[in-house]
This record gives structure tokens, C-alpha cells and sequence, in this order.
């Protein structure tokens, strides 16, 4: 046998689908559709894998990858959610509890964690920082983003479609995007940070922070 399955009474492999040389499937997997799995990819346990292709090389643990194509070397899970459309590119790591949706994600680049990309055309070596929402509906009409080579997008960040980000920028934690951003810029939008004394005897009436109060 051209690949490996470890353990064949879990994993179910539709009649359409084609697995290259030196693939290894571990168990729990459900590989359906038309998929195309690369040589030497692997799939680890628990995933479910319909209508995509799978690049040589390529890796992918306890996700659902539906209408999706994952490049060569690319890294993808635990529990990550590839939508229709998404494309990944070679050597991305798409972590745990990113979702992607019709959106193209360029060689090298990295959304790590708990982000969503969706309607979107994310270039080359990008970072996506953790939280990062594109925001790609606005109760209407959904639009696209697009985001340049040599990006980082902070955690927390908000880009609001349609809107443009070019090569090289840096987007500020906790900021929320709303205008193209020109290229190799630094852009930060947030509230000021403020200090205050607390009012000691109002806290104290309701017990006080950390001591039992009121939640």
C-alpha cells in the first residue's frame, strides 16, 4: 500500500478519494468526497476532510476542512474550521480555533489562535495575532478584506470590510481598522488609557474587589 492507515476499523475513506505515497492516517479520521490527500501528508486523529486537497507534506489534527485546499508543509489544527473557499497557502500554520472562510491565506503566513478570517485575501509571511476578527458582514451585504506581505496584525484587532491594508504595516493590539491603511504603516485606534483614584467607601460598602463582594 502506496500510504499508511493505522488504525483502518476508525477511519472511513470515501470511493473518491485519492491519497498519495508515504500518507499516513492515524485514527478517528473521516476523509470524504472528492479529496485529494498529498504524498507524505498526514492526517492525525479526529478530523473530518470532505471536498478538499490536502498539499504534500502537510499536516492536519482534529479540524474540519470542507471545500478547503491546504498547500504543501502547511500546518493546520488542533481544531481549526476550513470553510468553503479557504485556500492555505505552502508552509502556513493555521492553529487552534481559527476559523476560515472564502479567503486566501499567502505562503508562510500564520493565524496561530482563536481568530477569524473570512472574506479575505491575506498576503505572504503574515502574522494574525490572537482575536483577530475580519469582519466581513454588516447585516447585509458581506465584503472583502485584503491585507499586503510582511503584515502583523495585533491581538484583538477588528478589520472592518471592505478595507485595504498594505504591505508591511503594523496594526496596534485592540485596534479597530475601518480605512485602508497605506503601506508600512503603523496604525494604533484605541481609548486612552485613564487612572483614577477608586471610591473607597462605595467599594467598601459592597464588599470590596477580591474579598467575597458583589459579582
Amino acid at each position: 500500500m502506496a500510504y499508511k492507515v493505522l488504525s483502518p476499523e476508525t477511519v472511513t475513506i470515501g470511493k473518491e478519494v485519492q491519497i498519495g505515497e508515504g500518507a499516513v492516517i492515524y485514527p478517528n479520521n473521516r476523509i470524504l468526497g472528492r479529496t485529494v490527500i498529498g504524498a507524505g501528508a498526514v492526517l492525525y486523529p479526529n478530523n473530518i476532510v470532505e471536498d478538499a486537497r490536502i498539499g504534500a507534506g502537510a499536516s492536519v489534527t482534529a479540524s474540519v476542512v470542507r471545500g478547503a485546499e491546504v498547500g504543501e508543509g502547511a500546518e493546520v489544527g488542533p481544531f481549526a474550521h476550513l470553510r468553503a473557499g479557504a485556500q492555505i497557502g505552502a508552509r502556513c500554520r493555521i492553529g487552534d480555533f481559527v476559523e476560515v472562510k472564502n479567503a486566501v491565506i499567502g505562503a508562510g503566513s500564520k493565524v496561530s489562535h482563536l481568530a477569524y478570517v473570512g472574506d479575505a485575501a491575506v498576503g505572504k509571511n503574515c502574522n494574525i495575532g490572537c482575536g483577530a476578527v475580519f469582519c466581513n458582514y454588516d447585516g447585509t451585504r458581506k465584503a472583502r478584506s485584503t491585507v499586503g506581505d510582511n503584515c502583523f496584525i495585533g491581538s484583538n484587532v477588528n478589520l472592518v470590510a471592505p478595507v485595504n491594508i498594505g504591505a508591511g504595516s503594523y496594526i496596534a493590539a485592540a485596534t479597530t481598522v475601518t480605512e485602508d491603511v497605506p503601506p508600512a504603516s503603523f496604525i494604533i485606534g484605541r481609548a486612552r488609557q485613564q487612572s483614577h483614584a477608586r471610591l473607597a467607601e462605595k467599594y467598601a460598602r459592597r464588599g470590596g474587589a477580591g474579598t467575597g463582594g458583589e459579582g
